[in-house]
């Protein structure tokens, strides 16, 4: 069995539940008592959260980038961001290791497609609805097309991410809000909604919807497995 590199902490709520479906996924594959080889770092949200609305990207980058081969120097053989987000730096953390990034928006983009899903609605931070360095991945890699809400929902989106997801407050009258916005992402074509910020599946549940909600964490985390268990 491999050993899978987490950078946690961005936020430890979203963490926790890499940490939860990693070793279940493991116990699945192989049985009997079986548990995930898991080395992690876990870091301080607050000051990531305040370089990324500084926009000080390069200095992010390299603040994973060190702790990316601290986790490596302890015996990873693979890495996982365990945020959306912070995949803005991906490339400036793969080329400070020698073990591979298991990147988020390509285990999503290869289960989109192996899904059929040729238009898709995505949510996230602002950085993740907004910026291209995640939906043009997808886009590219996968010819999938990637729709995202409006200036107004996307406010909501952020904000609600931020302020309450973050701190594990779960809100129900932003879940009727957040689904509201899911309606409008379908309604511009979308076949199913990536919850593209790995506290969104806190809130937002299939049950809740009939709309196919595609969830970055569970995703991420079975893709880990699998190449822990090849």
């Amino acid at each position: 069995m491999k050993t899978i590199g987490i950078l946690g902490g961005m936020s430890w709520e979203s963490t926790q539940t890499y940490y939860q479906l990693i070793n279940k996924g493991i116990k699945e594959s192989l049985g009997g008592l079986h548990s995930a080889k898991i080395v992690m770092i876990s870091v301080d949200f607050a000051q990531i959260e305040q370089l990324q609305h500084q926009g000080n990207w390069h200095r992010l980058g390299e603040l994973l980038a060190h702790d990316a081969k601290r986790v490596e120097a302890a015996g990873a053989d693979m890495l996982l961001i365990a945020t959306n987000t912070m995949h803005k730096v991906a490339d400036q953390v793969q080329d400070a290791i020698n073990v591979d990034v298991v990147h988020i928006a390509d285990a999503t983009g290869e289960y989109l497609r192996d899904a059929g899903v040729t238009k898709v609605g995505l949510l996230g931070t602002a950085f993740t609805m907004e910026q291209s360095f995640y939906k043009n991945r997808i886009a590219d890699r996968f010819n999938i097309d990637v729709v995202v809400p409006n200036a107004s929902q996307r406010q909501l989106v952020h904000s609600v991410i931020y302020n309450e997801l973050c701190l594990g407050t779960i809100n129900s009258e932003s879940r009727k809000a957040y689904l509201e916005v899911i309606d409008s992402l379908v309604s511009q074509g979308a076949q199913a909604v990536i919850l593209g910020c790995t506290e969104i599946g806190l809130l937002v549940k299939p049950e809740d919807t009939p709309v196919k909600l595609v969830d970055t964490v569970q995703i991420h985390a079975a893709k880990a497995v699998r190449l822990a268990t090849q």
